[in-house]
């Protein structure tokens, strides 16, 4: 596959990325507590972004930016937690902690965004 391909599939899959994680927050944000659905939607935008973040990671070899390497790691992570904690919370957690977790969950949502906006401003200026 020539480099465009990969570039192509990179981008589709952040975007799916973006969609299910905006998806899953905004749904749980707006109906007020916890579902299964949500922790789908994270799962697949936690899936999305590591499959395209790899694909990436391939593409930019050894010449990739500091900073939006690092808060990239760093929402992986973060969406990593999130996503174990959504499954604890819903299996496990109080009616109070399924009504409180959107606040977890707008937040790391927020963070992503950050490398994910860095990496489309970094892609426009090459």
């Amino acid at each position: 596959m020539e480099m465009t391909s990969f570039l192509n599939v990179a981008i589709i899959s952040m975007t799916l990325a973006l969609a299910f994680y905006s998806l899953g927050t905004w749904a749980e944000r707006v109906q007020g507590i916890l579902k299964p659905w949500h922790i789908v939607c994270f799962l697949l935008g936690l899936s999305a972004d590591s499959y395209g973040t790899a694909v990436m990671a391939d593409i930019a070899g050894n010449k990739m930016d500091i900073l939006h390497g690092s808060t990239g790691m760093l929402a992986l992570i973060l969406m990593a937690i999130h996503a174990i904690w959504a499954i604890v919370t819903y299996w496990k957690g109080s009616p109070k902690a399924k009504q409180n977790f959107s606040k977890f969950s707008v937040f790391v949502w927020a963070f992503w965004l950050i490398p994910y906006i860095l990496g489309i401003v970094l892609g426009m200026s090459h």
